[in-house]
């Protein structure tokens, strides 16, 4: 069974960085579409970015040009830069495997808290 460990999520002001990263325990992860997905308190979760295996990549609007998706096929790890946080950035991170560049796999990690506070 394929597992996806996330790590990386602390608690930073408005404005900092942090950058999450997430492991795959699969073989195969240089063939799939790897995501990174968020849930913030009493909303639904919702694609963050995604990166293909050629490492194209995704963003939803809200992140765009502040946050970078990439992979390191040979680690098989996948990473979110965040920068330029903001408030409405909290929530809990998730790491998917095997979806499109537009919707899940239906492979998840555990998550990790991100809190970006004023």
């Amino acid at each position: 069974q394929v597992q996806l460990v996330e790590s990386g999520g602390d608690l930073v002001h408005t404005g900092g960085s942090l950058r999450l990263s997430c492991s795959a325990s699969e073989g195969a992860f240089k063939y799939k579409t790897m995501g990174w997905y968020r849930q913030a308190p009493g909303k639904e979760r919702e694609m963050v970015a995604t990166i293909h295996p050629y490492s194209a990549a995704n963003y939803a609007d809200s992140v765009r040009g502040r946050f970078t998706v990439s992979r390191d096929n040979a680690k098989n790890m996948v990473f979110l830069q965040m920068d330029d946080l903001r408030v409405e950035d909290t929530g809990v991170y998730y790491c998917n495997s095997g979806g499109t560049m537009h919707k899940p796999g239906r492979t998840w990690g555990q998550g990790t808290q991100v809190t970006v506070s004023t």
